[in-house]
C-alpha cells in the first residue's frame, strides 16, 4: 500500500512540476509578446471594428501624407487628463503614417499665450493648430465634432470630422498654389450659404469676388468662376466675355433659377449657344415620387444621371432636392452637353412662375420632362449649370442629408481639378441599432442559453474522465 501511495505522489509531483514549468514559460512568452507589441505602431496593433470606421483614415489622407515633402507640426491644445480618446487615436494614426508629421501637446495652463500666436478666438480643450513653415491653420474643437439638427426627428445628430479637418489643414499649410475661385457680383447675387461657404474653405479653395463691369478680362489666376443666384440679367458684353472665357478653356459654375422680376436672357444665352433651351416658368412634378411631399410639387427630387459629378452620390444612394427650378430642354443640345439631373415624364412647367396659384396643370403650361442641371464641354473649357438658385440653402441641404452640398462640391472639384484632400465626409457618432427578426432572436436564445452551456459542460466532463483514466492506467 505504501508503494502505491509513493508512486501516486511522485506522479502528482511530476505533473505539478510540469504544469508549473509550462505556466512560467507561457507567462514569459506573453511578457515578451506584450513588450514587442507595445513597441509597434497603433496601426498594426489596433483594428477598427466601428461601423463608420471611426478609428481609421481614408485613402485620401494616406495619399496626402505619403506626398509630404516638408515637416508638419500638429499642436494639440489640451489640459492634462482632458484628452479626447477618439482624437488621440486619430493623431497617433497621422504620426505613424508619416515621419514628416509630429504631434506636440500644449497645455494652456503651462503655455497660456501659445494659441494667441495663431488665433484671436477662444481656444477650448482638444483644439488643434497645424503649422508648416510660415503657414498655419487653427482647428476649433467645434470644427472636429459637428452637431446638426435632424429636421425629420427634431433631434440633433453628432458627427466626427477630425480627419477631414486635419487633412484639409495639412494640405493647406504645405500647398502654396491653392485653387482660386472668383464669385461674380453686380447682379443681385445672393451671399453663399454658410454651410457651402464652409465646405469651400475646408477644401482649401481661395475665394474672391469679381465684377465683370469693371474689367475687360477674367483674371489669369482664375481656376473657376461662379455665378450664384443672380436676380437681374447680365449685359450682352458680360455674356460674351463669359462665353469667350469658357471656349478658351475656362471653367464656369452657374446656379441660377427663374428670377422674380426679370428674365435672364443674356446670361441664358450661354446655354442657348449649345442648343439648351430654358423653359419659361417654374418646373413642378405632381407625381408623388418626383417631389418632396411636405414641401410641395415645386421642390423636385430629380433623377441623378451617371457622370463624374453625380456618380459618388449614386453609389451611396443619396437624393438631391431642387426647389424653384427652371426646366431645361436638352432635346436639341449638341454632343458636348450632358444632363446631370432630370425630372420624370410627369413634370411640367408652370408658366405663371412665382405668380402660380395652383399646382394643377393649366393652359399655357409646358410639358416635360426637363433637365435641371447640365454639364457643357466646350473644347478645353467646361460649364456646369444648376437651374435652381435655392438648392444650396441650409434647409434644403439638410433635407437631402447634405447631398445638395456634396453635389455642388463635386461640380466645383470637377472644374478646378480633383484634389486628394477633398471629399472626406464626417463620421456619424449616433447609435445604429441592430434589427433582427423574431426567428433569429429565438435561434440566438437557444444557442446562447442551451447549446453553448451544454457543450461546455460536456467538454468539461470528458476532460475530467480522461484525466482519471490516465491516472488509473499509470497506477
Amino acid at each position: 500500500m505504501k508503494k502505491l501511495f509513493d508512486g501516486t505522489d511522485r506522479l502528482a509531483f511530476r505533473g505539478g512540476s510540469y504544469s508549473l514549468i509550462v505556466t512560467i514559460l507561457v507567462l514569459a512568452i506573453l511578457i515578451v509578446v506584450n513588450i514587442f507589441a507595445s513597441a509597434l505602431p497603433s496601426t498594426v496593433t489596433k483594428y477598427d471594428m466601428s461601423a463608420t470606421q471611426l478609428y481609421s483614415v481614408t485613402s485620401n489622407t494616406k495619399v496626402v501624407l505619403n506626398n509630404l515633402q516638408q515637416d508638419v507640426t500638429i499642436y494639440w491644445v489640451v489640459q492634462a487628463d482632458e484628452e479626447d480618446d477618439i482624437l488621440e487615436n486619430l493623431l497617433a494614426k497621422y504620426e505613424s503614417l508619416s515621419s514628416h508629421v509630429s504631434v506636440v501637446k500644449k497645455n494652456p495652463d503651462v503655455y497660456p499665450t501659445f494659441a494667441a500666436q495663431y488665433t484671436d478666438e477662444d481656444v477650448p480643450n482638444n483644439s488643434l493648430i497645424v503649422e508648416s513653415g510660415e503657414r498655419s491653420r487653427y482647428i476649433a474643437y467645434d470644427d472636429i465634432y459637428l452637431t446638426d439638427m435632424d429636421i425629420y426627428s427634431y433631434s440633433y445628430n453628432t458627427s466626427f470630422d477630425g480627419e477631414g479637418a486635419i487633412t484639409s489643414a495639412i494640405d493647406y499649410v504645405v500647398t502654396e498654389d491653392l485653387p482660386k475661385l472668383y464669385t461674380l457680383e453686380g447682379h443681385g447675387e445672393t451671399e453663399l450659404p454658410a454651410t457651402f461657404a464652409d465646405q469651400i474653405k475646408k477644401e482649401n479653395i481661395e475665394v474672391e469676388s469679381l465684377s465683370l463691369l469693371t474689367t475687360d478680362a477674367v483674371p489669369e489666376d482664375a481656376d473657376c468662376l461662379m455665378i450664384y443666384a443672380p436676380e437681374s440679367d447680365f449685359s450682352e458684353a458680360e455674356a460674351d466675355l463669359l462665353a469667350d472665357y469658357v471656349s478658351g478653356g475656362g471653367k464656369l459654375l452657374v446656379m441660377a433659377g427663374p428670377a422674380r422680376d426679370s428674365a435672364l436672357t443674356n446670361l441664358q444665352s450661354l446655354l442657348t449657344r449649345h442648343g439648351i433651351e430654358p423653359v419659361e416658368g417654374i418646373a413642378v412634378d405632381t407625381d408623388p415620387g418626383g417631389y418632396l411631399a411636405y414641401e410641395g410639387p415645386s421642390v423636385l427630387i430629380p433623377t441623378l444621371e451617371s457622370s463624374d459629378v453625380t456618380d459618388a452620390l449614386l453609389e451611396e444612394n443619396y437624393y438631391v432636392m431642387m426647389p424653384i427650378s427652371q426646366g431645361l430642354d436638352v432635346s436639341g443640345a449638341g454632343s458636348g452637353v450632358t444632363a446631370l439631373l432630370t425630372t420624370g415624364d410627369a413634370a411640367f412647367s408652370k408658366a405663371a412662375g412665382y405668380e402660380l396659384t395652383t399646382y394643377e396643370k393649366e393652359e399655357g403650361d409646358i410639358d416635360g420632362p426637363f433637365a435641371l442641371a447640365v454639364s457643357v464641354e466646350d473644347g478645353d473649357g467646361r460649364m456646369i449649370w444648376f437651374s435652381s438658385s435655392y438648392f444650396l440653402e441650409d434647409m434644403f441641404n439638410a433635407y437631402s442629408s447634405g447631398a445638395n452640398g456634396d453635389l455642388a462640391m463635386n461640380a466645383l472639384s470637377a472644374l478646378v481639378g480633383e484634389r486628394e484632400a477633398m471629399a472626406i465626409r464626417s463620421k456619424s457618432l449616433n447609435y445604429n441599432y441592430l434589427t433582427i427578426s423574431e426567428s433569429t432572436a429565438s435561434l440566438l436564445r437557444i444557442v446562447m442559453i442551451g447549446v453553448f452551456p451544454v457543450a461546455f459542460l460536456a467538454v468539461g466532463i470528458a476532460v475530467v474522465l480522461r484525466r482519471r483514466r490516465l491516472q488509473n492506467e499509470a497506477v
